[in-house]
This record gives structure tokens, sequence and C-alpha cells, in this order.
């Protein structure tokens, strides 16, 4: 069995004052992947290059206290791959794939931080710049491989995936073209919303914002996925968001799958 693990840290710093490291021992994954670490090399290092038996592999961002991706690992992997390509965004420290490829099987986990564009008209151009480029990496790397890619894609596709959703229609993460781009992804590029392929209950949030009691109310937002390749989105068995611990404002996603690396 193969337990793979998303969650946004909002600084991997806090989230170890928080009692992440404990938790990620207790765990049991062979993959964790994180997102926005907040942190540099020298703040990683000695500190949180390994979780418990994972060993962390990064990509951290040009600017100081911003994005960032990990991908913790019990298996070496055969190749990491930082960044996709694009200098914009690869700049930004939001990619990061380990492949494990044997002779039978080309396989890679990827951890990816989506940009947001809550904060005005710029970063949501840059959103969608991201997005179109997401596009065709994602298709190149569908033809040849296997693959999960784990991240806070920062949009709630459908009006299951987030509380109050007739308010937040003109909102970025839920506006028509988001939407439209993840429903794409799914039925035009293939892949598979693994999560929802195992649970299509309502309610099932994984952040909540930091205004309004919106934690205490569960007024949340599903912004983190498991997106895989068909083949591999099959062998899932079991999903949780784990909501007994707070390590950020985004909640750990955790799925077994039937297959080891």
């Amino acid at each position: 069995m193969f337990r793979l693990v998303s969650l946004n840290l909002n600084g991997i710093r806090s989230a170890a004052t928080k009692g992440l490291v404990p938790w990620a021992e207790a765990l049991g994954a062979d993959c964790m992947g994180v997102q926005e670490i907040k942190a540099q090399q020298a703040d990683v290092a000695g500190r949180f290059e390994r979780l418990h038996d994972l060993h962390g592999h990064f990509h951290f961002a040009e600017k100081k206290g911003y994005s960032g991706v990990g991908l913790y690992s019990r298996k070496t992997p055969t190749e990491v791959i930082a960044g996709f390509g694009s200098p914009e965004f690869d700049a930004e420290g939001r990619y990061i794939e380990l492949r494990f490829d044997t002779p039978e099987r080309r396989l890679s986990i990827i951890s990816c931080y989506f940009p947001s564009g809550s904060s005005g008209e710029e970063r949501q151009l840059a959103k969608f710049r991201f997005l179109a480029l997401m596009t065709p990496h994602l298709q190149r790397l569908k033809a040849e491989r296997e693959f999960i890619l784990v991240g806070d894609v920062n949009i709630a596709h459908q009006q299951i995936d987030l509380k109050n959703w007739r308010s937040n229609q003109k909102n970025s993460g839920f506006l028509p073209e988001e939407r439209a781009w993840m429903t794409h992804t799914l039925e035009e590029v293939g892949l598979v919303d693994v999560f929802r392929r195992l649970n299509d209950r309502a309610e099932q949030y994984t952040w909540w914002s930091n205004r309004g009691q919106a934690w205490a109310k569960n007024v949340g937002w599903r912004l983190d996925y498991h997106l895989a390749t068909p083949g591999i989105a099959k062998l899932a068995v079991k999903e949780a968001i784990y909501l007994d611990q707070r390590f950020s404002d985004h909640a750990p996603v955790i799925i077994d799958y039937d297959f080891d690396l």
C-alpha cells in the first residue's frame, strides 16, 4: 500500500510549531507533498530536510518567505525535477517532480502549488497564465508516464466543493474560467480527481478562511487535490481529510493506493 499526503503548510516553520513533525512521523506516509513552504534552503537545512524516515526534495522561490514546494519520500527517486519549464513560475518555486522509474513502469509523484488570484487582477492574470502553461505540460506528461499530482490547486471545481458557492461565483477560486480549466483537465486531458472518485459527499473541505469563524462553522473550500492518470487513479482505495489537528489554514488530504513504489 502506498500512502500519499498533500498539505499546504502556509509556512513550514509555522506548521512545525503546531505539531507537524510528530504527526508526520506517526502517519506512516510513503510520500508527502507540501506547498507554500515560505522558506529557503538555509531555513530547511538541518531542520526540515527529513521528516522521520522521509527525505525531502524542494523547489524554493527566489523571493524570501514566499511560495515554495517540497516532496518527502521514503524511497529514493530515480530522478528529481524542480520546475516545469516556465521562467516566470519556476522563479516562484511551484513544482517539484520525483520519478520512480523501473523497466516495467514510468511513474511520477508531483507536488504543485498553483497561484492564487485573490489579491487582485494582476495575480489573477498570472494564475490564468499558469493554467494555460500547465495544460500542455500535463498532456505531455500523461502521454509518457503515469503520475499523481498533489497540491493546492486554488480552484473549487463544483458547487459541492465550497460552502457558499452562490456568493463566490465572481471570486478567484470559483471563477467560470477556473472551473472550466478543471473540467477540461478531467474530461479532455483525462486526469482523475481521486478524492472525488472515492468520496462524493458534500462539505468535504480542505481550506478555511481565517475570517468570520469559517473553521468553527465549517465554511470551507476544497482547494487541495490528488490529480492522477487513470491507470494509477483506479488503484486508490481509501481517502481522508485530516481534521483532528490544524497545522495551517489547509487540512492534509491523505489517500492510500494499492501499489508499492
